[in-house]
C-alpha cells in the first residue's frame, strides 16, 4: 500500500499562506515578510522563500525588485479571464472524466452538494463547492490539467470571499444537480455545457459596507 508523501515544510507554509490570501485574511497588496513568516513557522529562510515562489506560481504573490514578495491585486479583468479559462478547461476535464465516472462518485458529489446547500458560512460553502468540482473532474486522469484548474479555482475563491465576506446567503445549487443528472443519463455534452456556463457566469450584486452604504461587487457561482 502506497502512502502519501509527507508534506514538506515549504509546502505547509505555502498551503497556510495561500488559505489566508484566498480567504482575505491577508489582503491584496500586503507584503509577505520573510522574517515574520519564518518566526511563525519556526523555519529558516530557505523553505519560506520556496513557499513564496510557490505562491507566485499560483498567482497569489508577486516578487518586487529589492522589496520582496507581496500579495497580488485582482480586478474584474482577471475575474473574466479566470472565468473563461475555467469554463474551457473544466468542460474539457469533464469530457475526459465522463467515461470513468462511477455511481459512487456521483453519489458522493450529490452528498457534497447537499452539504454546500446547508453551509452557514462562505468558507464552508466554498470548501464543499471545490470538493464537488474535484470529485467530478478527477476521473479525467490528467494531472497537469487538474493542477491548472486547482489554481484557477483558488483565484475564483478570492473573488467569492471578497463578495460574500460580510453577508453570506445560503443558496441551492441547481447547476450542480443538473450536471449530476446529465452525467447519470450519459448526456456528456449537456453536462459539459452546463458546467461551462456555470463556472463562466459573472454577475453583479450590491453588498453592504461601512455606514450602511452599498457598493457593487461581482458575483460568481464558484
Amino acid at each position: 500500500m502506497k502512502h502519501a508523501p509527507e508534506e514538506t515544510q515549504s509546502a505547509r507554509i505555502a498551503r497556510v499562506l495561500a488559505d489566508r490570501i484566498i480567504s482575505g485574511e491577508i489582503p491584496p497588496g500586503a507584503r509577505l515578510r520573510q522574517d515574520h513568516v519564518a518566526a511563525e513557522f519556526g523555519a529558516s529562510h530557505v523553505p519560506v522563500r520556496e513557499a513564496f515562489r510557490e505562491l507566485q506560481t499560483q498567482g497569489l504573490a508577486e516578487s518586487e525588485p529589492r522589496r520582496g514578495f507581496r500579495v497580488t491585486e485582482f480586478d474584474v479583468a482577471e475575474l473574466r479571464e479566470v472565468a473563461e479559462m475555467r469554463s474551457s478547461l473544466e468542460s474539457l476535464a469533464l469530457r475526459h472524466a465522463s467515461p470513468n465516472m462511477t455511481r459512487a462518485i456521483l453519489q458522493e458529489a450529490e452528498e457534497v452538494t447537499r452539504h454546500g446547500d446547508s453551509a452557514s458560512t462562505v468558507r464552508d460553502w466554498e470548501a464543499a463547492n471545490r470538493h464537488f468540482h474535484r470529485l467530478i473532474l478527477s476521473p479525467c486522469r490528467m494531472p497537469r490539467l487538474l493542477r491548472t484548474i486547482d489554481d484557477l479555482q483558488a483565484a475564483s475563491a478570492r473573488f467569492l470571499f471578497a463578495a460574500w465576506r460580510r453577508d453570506w446567503e445560503a443558496r441551492t445549487d441547481h447547476d450542480h444537480r443538473a450536471i449530476l443528472d446529465a452525467l447519470r443519463k450519459g448526456q456528456t455534452d449537456l453536462a459539459c455545457a452546463t458546467l461551462a456556463r456555470h463556472v463562466g457566469w459573472i454577475g453583479k450584486r450590491k453588498t453592504a459596507v461601512k455606514n450602511a452604504d452599498l457598493r457593487e461587487t461581482y458575483e460568481i457561482p464558484g
